[in-house]
């Protein structure tokens, strides 16, 4: 929320400034209110309260004001004075409990001052870890009540139009919104927290956090409400703001749960993808999709090794999830025309066409797949012999597209035993036969 604070502090003194503008309660007010109830010793001790430069002594001050003249017309005042002490000494706690007093007192207390005990409160709260779910409701409630004040205050003369709107209007719904979201997440009013986001977002566009909060509520709604979600937290990676790492990693976790695909390394290309079309454009296409565990279970149900060629060929929506839907999956016994055999030190690999009938087997004659069967587990494999008919097992691992289409496999793959010929045997040497030694004649 660096983005937002800056502009919060800003606006903060930008409230003090309004209140402050008139000058504080003065002599000639008290005049023109001299039918309010209050005498003037209840306004020699708020003079002196608020006049005190010393924070505790001040403090004090205005706790003996509070004990003598606990119904005074001039509480408003006084709370002001609270909030402004404890604001400086950044006692938030106490800042929330003086700015909802004043609050209280309703029209007793002119627009100017509401705002600024609105305001005073909003950014108490964002300086606050609170976890409580009252509390929460109570800071959204005065957080949307800030907001409707803000058509009540009246622009100084001494500010421009353009001024008084960068300077007090837009850092000020900045900071109500923002603060209405934090505490709608608190309280898991998810759907609420992304309204509040979202106007947020109106005047702040390029702020990574409130994209990354904004990303959560919408995961977080009931029911979670995905794609948005996704785009929200793509957008805040896309933005690099000092989190940006920690975002990828929990929108890339996210991404998988919702997918669960067979090749996890297919979630990093997706989201490269997700990430690049959030940069370009705050707003979620409708057209953009990403197929659910649900759609990729559907797929798997009839999905043979023959329809995840023709389909991965043809390409588009449907090719997509097909490949979603099959990438890591074992198939048994795939049917192929041996290529070409490479042998290597310590597995063979074998291109394989890909085929399905007897009439394609003899005008194969160029591989769509390769698989590697490591000699260890099976050394038998390096004696299928080329344009022989061949079957193996082994899992999808990832393929490319035409013109160049090939599927690759690993895994534990292995040959149809069936389709290994055997070993040949080496030739037996007949022994060799001499003749029996001649007997010596005499």
């Amino acid at each position: 929320m660096n983005g937002t604070r800056k502009l919060a502090v800003a606006a903060l003194a930008a409230a003090l400034a309004l209140t402050l503008a008139g000058g504080l309660f003065s002599v000639a007010r008290a005049q023109e209110a001299a039918k309010q109830p209050y005498t003037m010793a209840e306004y020699n001790a708020y003079q002196a309260a608020v006049s005190e430069k010393n924070p505790a002594q001040q403090i004090r001050q205005l706790d003996d004001f509070i004990l003598k003249y606990p119904n005074s017309a001039l509480l408003v005042y006084i709370y002001q004075a609270y909030i402004r002490n404890y604001n400086s000494q950044r006692t938030f706690p106490k800042v929330i409990d003086n700015a909802d007093k004043l609050l209280a007192l309703g029209d007793k207390a002119d627009a100017a001052q509401r705002y600024e005990a609105a305001y005073a409160r909003a950014f108490a709260f964002t300086n606050m870890n609170v976890t409580d779910k009252d509390q929460a409701l109570k800071a959204r409630a005065a957080a949307l009540l800030g907001l409707n004040t803000l058509d009540q205050i009246k622009k100084p003369e001494t500010l421009s139009d353009d001024d008084f709107n960068k300077q007090v209007l837009i850092p000020a719904k900045v900071l109500f919104n923002y603060t209405a979201a934090s505490a709608a997440m608190t309280a898991k009013n998810y759907t609420d927290a992304a309204a509040s986001y979202k106007s947020t977002l109106v005047l702040t566009p390029n702020e990574p956090v409130t994209w990354f909060r904004l990303g959560v509520a919408y995961i977080s709604m009931a029911p979670p409400q995905h794609l948005d979600g996704f785009w929200a937290l793509a957008r805040s990676v896309s933005l690099k703001g000092p989190t940006e790492a920690q975002v990828r990693t929990y929108l890339r976790r996210q991404m998988f749960n919702y997918q669960q695909p067979g090749c996890e390394p297919q979630i990093d290309a997706e989201m490269a993808e997700l990430i690049a079309l959030a940069g370009s454009t705050a707003e979620r296409p409708a057209s953009y999709k990403l197929p659910t565990s649900a759609e990729l279970d559907a797929a798997r149900k009839e999905m043979t090794i023959a329809s995840v060629i023709t389909d991965l060929k043809a390409g588009g929506d449907r090719g997509k999830v097909t490949w979603l839907a099959s990438c890591g999956l074992e198939f048994p016994d795939v049917p192929g025309k041996l290529i070409e055999s490479a042998p290597g030190a310590d597995a063979v690999t074998l291109k394989i066409a890909f085929v399905a009938s007897e009439e394609a087997f003899d005008p194969a004659k160029t591989p769509d797949m390769d698989v590697s069967i490591k000699l260890a587990d099976q050394p038998g494999a390096a004696r299928v012999e080329k344009d022989n008919p061949v079957r193996f097992t082994a899992t999808l691992m990832s393929y490319d597209p035409d013109p160049s289409f090939m599927l690759h496999w690993g895994g534990k793959a292995t040959v149809n035993a069936e389709d290994i010929p055997e070993e040949k045997k080496a030739p037996v040497k007949k022994p060799v036969r001499r003749p029996p030694a001649k007997k010596p004649t005499h």
